[in-house]
């Protein structure tokens, strides 16, 4: 969805977005972190019901884990990243929840408690840990319903917990606030005040709710209209670690900032 590629196709009227699909794979680690976003035609493209193949690199679902076969090249700096990442879900929601009045924005948090196992040949890592799948989906650009979000998820001692909040392009905001236990019941609950956090060094805002005040332990990706952080919180009384997200849709669809995006996402 973030694709320059698909962007400028669809300048001309509907394009197909089979043609403009990738893996994204990025790992951070003390010694560095790999990146990996290679957008590939719909030639390279195969499904199944429970198999989806994005060139050398896919994903299969067998009734009980995903698995998925990661071999793609870092970017900008060239480095193979080859293995496999099993999600092991406690249990699989059944509930999506629209975004926006015109329905035409989704997002199905499908496992918010999982176990994550990773087996890297490229680079040497192996990893076992709380995990997380979902899914935005829709039937319209996002730039075109909303103008930014903040995400955060994180463990808890009794599940997970989640934040989402989008500000429309109409003015109006979604604000979703959640946890789930390991049999995968909802439970909403009214989110607290909005903390500001440090803006990122693009200058993209950050904020997340918080009983507290809450702290950015560290920046995972800093770019022109997106960062990722694992952030520090208080929700419902515990502290929380989440891993959080920002993005800003008006800095996405600026024409410098789409003349930037093909050094992190080329197109083979």
């Amino acid at each position: 969805m973030f694709s320059p590629y698909y962007a400028l196709a669809r300048r001309s009227g509907p394009a197909d977005p089979l043609n403009h699909c990738a893996i994204n794979v990025a790992i951070y680690r003390k010694r560095g972190k790999r990146w990996a976003m290679t957008e590939r035609p719909r030639g390279a493209v195969r499904r199944t019901a429970d198999t989806f193949t994005v060139g050398p690199s896919n994903l299969a679902w067998d009734g009980k884990s995903l698995t998925i076969r990661i071999d793609e090249i870092a970017v900008p700096i060239p480095g193979r990243i080859r293995g496999t990442i099993r999600v092991v879900p406690s249990a699989i929601t059944q509930q999506a929840f629209v975004l926006n009045e015109n329905g035409n924005h989704w997002w199905w948090p499908i496992a918010p408690c999982a176990r994550v196992q990773v087996t890297l040949k490229h680079p040497d890592l192996r990893w076992q840990g709380d995990g997380y799948f979902d899914m935005n989906y829709g039937d319209a650009p996002l730039e075109s319903g909303f103008r930014n979000w903040q995400w955060a998820r994180g463990a808890t001692r009794d599940g997970a917990v989640i934040l989402y909040e989008a500000q429309r392009c109409d003015g109006s905001r979604a604000n979703l606030a959640m946890t789930f236990d390991p049999q995968g019941r909802m439970q909403a609950f009214g989110p607290p005040p909005a903390v500001e956090l440090r803006r990122t060094g693009w200058r993209v805002g950050r904020n997340v709710r918080s009983e507290y005040t809450a702290q950015i332990l560290r920046t995972l990706e800093d770019a022109p209209f997106y960062a990722r952080s694992v952030v520090s919180a208080k929700l419902l009384g515990e502290p929380v670690v989440l891993m959080h997200e920002s993005l800003s849709l008006d800095r996405f669809k600026m024409p410098l900032v789409q003349a930037m995006l093909p050094f992190r996402m080329p197109r083979r």
